[in-house]
């Protein structure tokens, strides 16, 4: 579906003139690794969602959440540039109105990060002026989602995936097909119009020894009641964003992250490096640091 097909309703978004500024964009190369990673779909066909392409990179967005259910952006590392400066605001994407989008009304005053779904660097490759409009690219509200502004060990290793599985990656030609984007669920709290989600997902895929591989992370911010009480208690008053916890970061296989999302992930699931051996409870590994990781089959 195009973002043109259904989108009237939310009325027409300001900025109108600047309409065809994104018309150019490839968005993302499903036959980037060399063999075909579909785009994620949701498995529901009721579900609504309109594909938005940029710099090496596509979102999936639900105009009913006013964000990403997916994002997907090829990565390669032999091309990446260095020293790229940073975006220096945020903007809606003019393609589709506002009203359906997750604007700056919902992180103003207020402890909630704007949390980049398809990570800044990570489309930031090929020739200078390509890899400047990649990094601006990932600067619309589209790909963002409300986290927890608590930095902690988690978060910084969630942010760190990708550079570790780009080293991982290195005698495989450098190349990483990366999908993310928050675990919509209709029990996730309000806020300012939205719903904010309590959990993410990432799936990478790479080629190793000749053959498709995946592995997959949940990122989890739900409280932890035991050490966020003061956070609960701030949540609980009148007009303040839902209490959000120290992210929590777990390998599990690609089955689940199907499970939790009801997201089509294509081959996947049947590449993944971690086999669905054991029971629900024990086996999503919690990382405490990126050597808990499983990246070699099994």
């Amino acid at each position: 579906m195009s973002p043109s097909d259904s989108l009237g309703a939310g009325g027409a978004p300001s900025g109108a003139g600047t309409r065809n500024s994104l018309d150019d964009r490839a968005g993302y190369d499903e036959h980037f690794l060399g063999v075909q990673v579909p785009l994620p779909k949701p498995h529901r066909p009721d579900v609504e969602t309109v594909v938005l392409p940029y710099t090496h990179f596509s979102v999936v967005l639900r105009p009913d959440r006013r964000m990403a259910t997916a994002t997907a952006v090829c990565i390669d590392g032999r091309r990446l540039l260095e020293h790229v400066p940073r975006e220096s605001g945020w903007q809606f994407d003019p393609r589709l109105p506002e009203s359906r989008q997750t604007g700056n009304d919902v992180y103003r005053d207020n402890s909630l990060d704007k949390g980049h779904l398809v990570r800044r660097l990570d489309p930031v490759w090929g020739e200078a002026a390509e890899a400047n409009q990649a990094n601006a690219d990932t600067f619309h509200y589209t790909n963002a989602a409300p986290q927890a502004d608590v930095f902690n060990q988690g978060k910084q290793l969630w942010q760190g995936l990708e550079n570790y599985l780009l080293d991982h990656a290195a005698t495989f030609d450098r190349k990483l097909v990366v999908l993310t984007g928050p675990v919509l669920h209709d029990s996730d709290p309000p806020y300012r119009g939205v719903q904010v989600p309590l959990r993410f997902w990432k799936v990478a895929a790479f080629v190793q020894d000749g053959a498709l591989a995946a592995t997959a992370y949940v990122l989890d911010q739900s409280p932890d009641l035991t050490r966020d009480a003061d956070r609960a208690l701030a949540g609980a008053t009148p007009g303040a964003p839902p209490p959000l916890g120290a992210f929590r970061t777990f390998q599990v296989p690609v089955s689940d992250v199907v499970e939790l999302t009801a997201l089509d992930l294509g081959p996947l699931p049947d590449v993944d490096l971690m086999p669905v051996v054991r029971a629900p409870r024990e086996r999503w590994v919690r990382l405490e640091s990126h050597d808990d990781m499983l990246l070699e089959r099994r």
